[in-house]
């Protein structure tokens, strides 16, 4: 008996969808969370050349000397041009993984170049690790405020994050302390730690001497993974004679904690190459996640920063970055103690941004539209909290415009800010709706 031959199927078509998305239905669950980084959103705005950009996180450039660059690549295309321009490791080239481990011995750091994972940015490590680590209705507990990237990836692989208080030292021991005994009270699995302890994105302050041990033991004792995140730990500006970095969290507790770097602040971030330094068994998982998503990290890239790190005077190029840094940071501390007088803010020691507090009953995120048409970008403290709290901070970075520019940009944002203290005093708009988040106590205003 010859079987019937199966009846055709009929063709995939989605279901309760809505007109613009007709797949809307059909996507996975932690889609649902995603949302458009606000500081993505910013960039056709802040790019325009009339705009004064105090908004995105750009590395100045043009202080990199691209005749330096050219040479490299074309040495590296004439000499090795066949390997670089092939598939690579999965887990990084392996002459970059040994100069990685220099780099990170300026941080006290003691590593060895088989436990370095090399990833698209840090960005992809971020992602690897929160991928390796975390399910659904885990929790995250980061830093209030906390990095927007961060956030983004937590969110969408369905973590909680749960914020702890920051000051002018950076993360609040007993804070944590306080939260993680909490957590585990409640039941609840918190599986990272996600910290930025030098030059914070975006509070611009920097987790203190005498607390770094103290955060790494408390993380310890609860069984919890230090992620820490260090794009900008070379970038300090108090003493430009000598580096004035601080002992990365992972020197006092290599078994617990996952260490990000990046060459996108200390040479160029359009060759996207950051690197996870991890404790082996951790390593041979990020390796299998990183080729699952990647296969490789770019061979190209990865060699162009080699040939760079083993060639040129990066450590003078870092020394030249954080003088041109350091003096726009000076500009604009001078430029909201000139124009700004009723807001206070962070003094960073280093990297690119520092965060303000406005007057009582201003809403950063509401007053945007306005700065935008008076021709100033900033990112509204809401970006930086996993519950959309903080309208009445901002984050300025300093780290693209010229010092002119940055003065200009924050007389046009007191422009904006007088203008909505006004509209405040006149009818009290902004006062009952400006919702209040987060613990990071700015201090007094210090030019």
């Amino acid at each position: 008996m010859t079987a019937s031959p199966p009846a055709p199927q009929e063709p995939l078509t989605p279901g309760r969808g809505t007109r613009l998305d007709p797949w809307y239905a059909s996507y996975a669950e932690r889609t649902h969370g995603m949302k458009a980084s606000e500081i993505r959103a910013l960039f056709s705005v802040a790019n325009r050349p009339e705009v004064v950009s105090l908004a995105g996180g750009m590395p100045y450039l043009a202080g990199l000397p691209m005749e330096i660059v050219a040479e490299v690549t074309d040495r590296l295309l004439r000499e090795r041009g066949a390997v670089a321009l092939q598939y690579g490791s999965g887990q990084g080239d392996v002459a970059l993984r040994e100069q990685i481990t220099t780099v990170m011995a300026e941080e006290g750091i003691t590593s060895h170049p088989d436990d370095v994972v090399v990833t698209t940015g840090s960005q992809q490590a971020l992602d690897l690790v929160t991928r390796i680590f975390v399910d659904p209705g885990d929790v995250v507990v980061a830093e209030a405020p906390s990095y927007v990237g961060a956030l983004g990836v937590f969110r969408a692989y369905q973590a909680d994050v749960v914020h702890v208080e920051m000051d002018d030292d950076g993360l609040v021991p007993e804070a944590l302390e306080a939260t993680l005994t909490r957590l585990a009270a409640e039941g609840r699995r918190v599986k990272l730690l996600y910290t930025v302890p030098n030059f914070h994105n975006p509070g611009g302050t920097t987790l203190s001497l005498e607390r770094r041990p103290q955060v790494v033991e408390i993380a310890r004792r609860h069984g919890v993974l230090v992620l820490e995140d260090n794009p900008y730990g070379l970038l300090g500006f108090d003493d430009l004679t000598e580096n004035p970095v601080m002992p990365a969290l992972h020197s006092y507790n290599p078994q617990g904690v996952v260490y990000l770097g990046s060459f996108s602040k200390t040479f160029a971030p359009g060759y996207r190459v950051g690197w996870a330094l991890a404790p082996h068994a951790v390593r041979e998982r990020l390796v299998l996640a990183s080729e699952s998503a990647i296969l490789c990290p770019s061979n190209m890239s990865q060699m162009s920063i080699a040939t760079y790190l083993s060639t040129c005077d990066w450590r003078g190029q870092v020394k030249s970055y954080r003088e041109v840094y350091r003096e726009r940071r000076d500009a604009t501390l001078h430029a909201l103690a000139e124009h700004m007088p009723h807001a206070t803010w962070t003094r960073p020691a280093g990297g690119f941004y520092t965060w303000v507090t406005l007057p009582e009953g201003l809403d950063a995120q509401a007053m945007l539209p306005r700065a935008v048409t008076e021709l100033v970008a900033y990112v509204p403290g809401t970006a930086f909290y996993a519950d959309g709290t903080g309208h009445r901070y901002m984050r300025l970075s300093y780290c693209y415009p010229t010092p002119e520019r940055i003065h200009e940009g924050v007389r046009r944002l007191a422009n904006v800010v007088n203008a909505e203290l006004d509209l405040v005093r006149m009818f009290g708009t902004g006062g009952a709706g400006t919702r209040l988040a987060g613990t990071l106590n700015p201090g007094p205003n210090q030019a």
